[in-house]
């Protein structure tokens, strides 16, 4: 009898639990639309849903007005899958103590919550983009494949913005745990039955094997064993990057979670037909050393980030260093810089430096990896911009008494903390 009454105590608990959440999901109105939140129900709106997209904007920011309606073309389409995904939106700069506790220091600033853990969201922002990119996180962790037809339709489904990671012959449970572990980073597959043209596009030549792509990069990587989640996870971790990086916004935040060394090349300019010469060469060198990440930047794409490693035009270019992500980085002696003639060798020569100890350590004139990536205005400095620009004006004021105070900001409350347009000052629309 008591184990009767425990089974009913334990039915009556889950019944509340499923009508709670059925409860908290009707509390909003889910009808293809964007969601409007406030203080008073984000938590409810975040724990309701499995996974929701929410934007953090500003009134007044323009890059939150012209993102706004990509957003509002998106809803429709994601709520209707078989697991919905909702977008939800927040007035950050009215609603501060949401700002602060989601450390919103940008506008527009979007973040995934899956089931009421918050992420950060790099996705693409256009509609049908964001749609693809966002389908990701409700996919199962590994799809079942039986064609060509099903392998291909997979991949160009995928998009290019994941890397995808195809067993041939691999038995799904032995990349389950793996695929659970780094869903939020890569498509995972097997595929059960596939033609000999599959092996020949994918370029494997026996099973099982385990093929990484990056749709991006046109790149492809065959691992064949052991079989071990040690070296499996190896595998995958090492292709969620291209053999050759080039450095911008979205793959900082990449390597921010790679823990190796970086080998960071410094161009003129990475569309010229040179440096494309020496980026496949980089690409050869990084493929024989795997545990080393390979990447390059133009000073034409981003002259500010090379100028803090005390590179610039008049730099002997193309030039090689080491970095770790921190405040210093390695140079190998008499190594640094590579001219037109045998490339190849002269890459290989540094590697043998750095490898044997023969570098020098220096530091560079900006921020760090992360610095980089944090390298928005943040809230520390927007208070002490507040402050002086209210001296400043305070100081004319008693110097001009006769005459009115004009700011020319938006009026600010005492606990605003004032978040700036994502993109900067210069592109801010009133």
């Amino acid at each position: 009898m008591p184990e009767m009454v425990k089974s009913i105590v334990w039915i009556l608990l889950l019944y509340g639990l499923v009508s709670f959440s059925s409860q908290e999901e009707t509390r909003f109105k889910i009808d293809g639309k964007v969601i409007e939140l406030d203080e008073s129900n984000f938590e409810s709106a975040i724990s309701a849903f499995d996974l929701i997209l929410v934007d953090f904007y500003a009134p007044w920011c323009g890059h939150c007005k012209r993102l706004a309606p990509q957003l509002d073309a998106a809803a429709p389409v994601l709520t209707g899958l078989k697991d919905p995904i909702v977008i939800a939106k927040v007035n950050a700069d009215k609603y501060t103590r949401l700002a602060r506790k989601y450390e919103i220091d940008a506008f527009p600033s979007l973040k995934i919550f899956i089931h009421g853990i918050p992420t950060e969201y790099y996705g693409p922002r256009q509609s049908d983009l964001l749609i693809r990119y966002l389908k990701k996180f409700v996919a199962p962790n590994v799809t079942i494949l039986n064609s060509d037809a099903e392998i291909k339709d997979f991949v160009d489904n995928a998009g290019s913005f994941f890397p995808i990671f195809i067993g041939f012959g691999l038995g799904e449970s032995i990349i389950s745990d793996l695929a659970l572990k780094y869903k939020k980073k890569a498509w995972f597959a097997v595929a059960n039955d596939f033609s000999e043209d599959m092996m020949v596009f994918y370029d494997f030549d026996k099973t099982p094997a385990l093929v990484a792509i990056q749709p991006t990069y046109n790149e492809r990587n065959i691992f064949y064993g052991p079989l071990e989640d040690e070296y499996l996870e190896e595998f995958i971790k090492q292709n969620f990057l291209p053999l050759s990086v080039p450095i911008n916004d979205d793959t900082l935040n990449l390597l921010k979670d790679d823990k190796r060394n970086i080998i960071l090349t410094f161009v003129e300019d990475v569309a010229d037909e040179k440096s494309q010469k020496l980026i496949k060469l980089l690409k050869a060198a990084a493929s024989s050393n795997r545990d080393l990440v390979f990447a390059y930047v133009g000073i034409k794409q981003w002259g500010d980030f090379a100028d803090t490693f005390g590179v610039n035009k008049k730099s002997f270019l193309p030039k090689m260093i080491i970095w770790d992500g921190g405040e210093e980085y390695l140079t190998v002696i008499d190594s640094e810089s590579i001219d037109d003639e045998d490339q190849g060798n002269q890459i290989s020569r540094f590697l043998e430096g750095y490898r044997e100890g023969r570098t020098e350590q220096k530091k560079i004139a900006g921020p760090s990896l992360i610095g980089f990536i944090n390298s928005l205005i943040g809230l520390k400095t927007v208070y002490i911009i507040v402050f002086l620009v209210a001296m400043l004006m305070l100081i004319r004021s008693l110097g001009q008494e006769d005459e009115p105070l004009r700011v020319g900001i938006r009026p600010q409350t005492e606990h605003d903390t004032a978040p700036r347009d994502e993109y900067g000052p210069e592109d801010k629309e009133d």
